[in-house]
């Protein structure tokens, strides 16, 4: 056994027991669901019994996971810098585990749009948090107010639009696929010019 296969067999079998005392289940509950005898997931869990495929298979399952993130282990890779647009004065980073989604850091500095046509709807969801200052989400019909350290959600299937309000507004938002997708195909026929965050999220 090498010095990685140790690591990542001590690893997997403190991540087992780590899982079994968050759902707050004792040795025996979990050896009960995993159709194990105690002392042999005891013995797991403390290095004393060789880690069998299959066992780990059942233990994955009875802790509500998988395989695979019972025995993944961190990249090499695991701090990252952003892409920076100055212009748009806009960071962006990529998320690793999903391509298609992203986080991107920028400044408001312009009002959320007074007309409904240039308000964007598009699949997707989204999730934002204000980092300074004060945003105004248009949703719909409706108008939020969102200040500093406070977070918003909305399926973008919603028309809507974003602006700060009282001068500059930093916020963090999070895309998945369909919502990035939808703010870079820009101005798809819906109307009027983009605002200046749809614009600011386009590469």
């Amino acid at each position: 056994m090498t010095q990685d296969d140790g690591d990542l067999d001590s690893l997997v079998r403190k991540r087992i027991r780590a899982l079994r005392m968050a759902q707050g289940w004792s040795l025996d509950e979990l050896a009960g669901r995993a159709r194990l005898s105690p002392s042999t997931l005891s013995r797991i869990e403390n290095g004393q019994r060789r880690l069998a495929l299959d066992q780990l298979v059942t233990l994955a399952r009875a802790l509500d996971t998988t395989l695979d993130q019972l025995v993944e282990t961190a990249a090499d890779d695991v701090i990252s810098s952003p892409t920076i647009d100055a212009a748009h004065q806009q960071m962006r980073w990529a998320v690793r585990a999903d391509p298609g989604m992203s986080v991107v850091r920028l400044r408001l500095t312009a009002p959320p749009p007074d007309s409904p046509s240039r308000m964007r709807a598009h699949p997707g969801r989204e999730w934002l948090v204000v980092l300074s200052g004060t945003a105004v989400l248009l949703l719909g019909n409706r108008r939020f107010r969102v200040e500093t350290n406070q977070a918003a959600e909305f399926p973008t299937m919603l028309p809507h639009a974003l602006g700060a309000e009282g001068g500059p507004c930093d916020i963090l938002g999070i895309f998945d696929r369909d919502a990035r997708r939808g703010h870079q195909r820009g101005d798809d026929g819906g109307g009027g010019d983009r605002t200046g965050y749809e614009k600011s999220l386009s590469p």
